[in-house]
């Protein structure tokens, strides 16, 4: 689930201008472009340059090519699933769904054939109260996929950055000076949608209704981040980790969605959300002209759609990266897993997109 995992060829470090603001604007909507000097260092795998790109329009322009880690600068990771079902909040993570946010403690995981009213769910052994968890490189990675093994459904569903290295490193390329677009982009079929300040690339949402489907939770920690094999850690929602830069009068700055537009928390220091967003959760001021503020946590997600062209990694994904899941043949595809729309289980998308994408 990573973003447009392109190699910088040919790069050269961005000069000290491209670190203050951008007045060069795109439809006279640009006030502020992407500064390389508000990425914390500890985020990044070397230096931002910048090369050439070609954007999901045709265009060629210039990218800021942004060497990542793999893993947050200013945070730790984890926990996620808890071990007992006497495990109480403080020792767990969090589960993203209807809009709203869990606790995945024990009396969660106990809850659960209440709450999803099917008595299949049965995440912990009723006798020891142990959580079955996928405490291991090899369960890890047999579940966190769209074909779970059958073995790891019912359970609670973790990976360790250990398993990688300590972090997935990855490329991301973000136009310098967005272009907007003349209708909104869609984020589904895409992989990630932006990069944190931290360095965490910032997903789509998380395929809920395919890893229901398997009864289990693949559980985010408090920061709304969670591992998988191919992208590593990612955010599925800005609960407030990330790196900040204050802003006046205005929602801190946490990172920049793939088109190069800014995207700023939720609310204010007030707690005031705006109350003006378009349906990418957008809006201009005179300071800033167009950004984004992220949604809520329990939305599983941080905009709806992408206001401007994203760079074109050859594949129809909008600068999609490396997936968090297994690529399957339409012939595979299992039930309630999300597809693309190039006949891939490689996307974000409802489960009710699949029998489309695969006729």
């Amino acid at each position: 689930m990573s973003l447009a995992l392109l190699s910088a060829c040919n790069g050269t470090p961005a000069d000290d201008s491209a670190a203050e603001s951008e007045t060069g604007e795109t439809g006279g909507e640009q006030l502020e472009g992407l500064d390389p000097e508000n990425f914390l260092e500890g985020g990044l795998d070397g230096a931002i340059t910048e090369v050439q790109c070609t954007l999901s329009n045709g265009e060629t322009t210039t990218c800021y090519s942004i060497p990542i880690a793999g893993a947050p600068a200013n945070h730790d990771v984890g926990p996620f699933c808890p071990r007992t079902i006497d495990d109480g909040p403080e020792a767990v993570g969090i589960w993203l769904d209807s809009g709203e946010v869990f606790d995945v403690d024990g009396a969660f995981i106990v809850g659960l054939a209440e709450y999803y009213m099917d008595d299949v769910w049965q995440l912990y052994d009723p006798d020891t109260g142990e959580v079955y968890v996928t405490d291991s490189q090899d369960s890890c990675e047999a579940a966190a996929k769209p074909d779970v093994e059958e073995e790891y459904n019912n359970h609670c569903v973790e990976c360790s950055l250990d398993y990688y290295g300590g972090g997935v490193s990855d490329t991301v390329l973000i136009p310098q000076v967005p272009v907007a677009r003349e209708t909104p982009g869609e984020i589904d079929g895409v992989n990630s949608v932006g990069v944190a300040l931290n360095g965490v690339t910032l997903d789509p949402p998380a395929p809920v209704d395919a890893i229901l489907a398997a009864h289990t939770i693949a559980a985010f920690d408090d920061c709304g981040g969670h591992v998988n094999p191919v992208a590593g850690y990612h955010y599925h929602a800005a609960t407030g980790c990330h790196a900040e830069v204050p802003a006046e009068d205005h929602a801190p700055l946490i990172g920049y969605v793939s088109d190069g537009y800014g995207i700023y928390a939720m609310s204010d220091e007030y707690g005031v959300e705006p109350d003006d967003l378009d349906e990418c959760r957008g809006h201009s001021d005179e300071s800033r002209g167009y950004h984004y503020h992220a949604a809520s946590p329990g939305e599983n997600m941080f905009i709806g759609c992408f206001h401007g062209e994203v760079v074109d990694d050859g594949e129809g994904g909008g600068g999609g990266g490396g997936g968090g899941m297994d690529i399957l043949d339409c012939a595979d595809v299992p039930e309630g897993a999300p597809c693309c729309g190039d006949g891939l289980c490689d996307g974000a998308e409802t489960a009710a997109n699949c029998a489309e994408d695969c006729a």
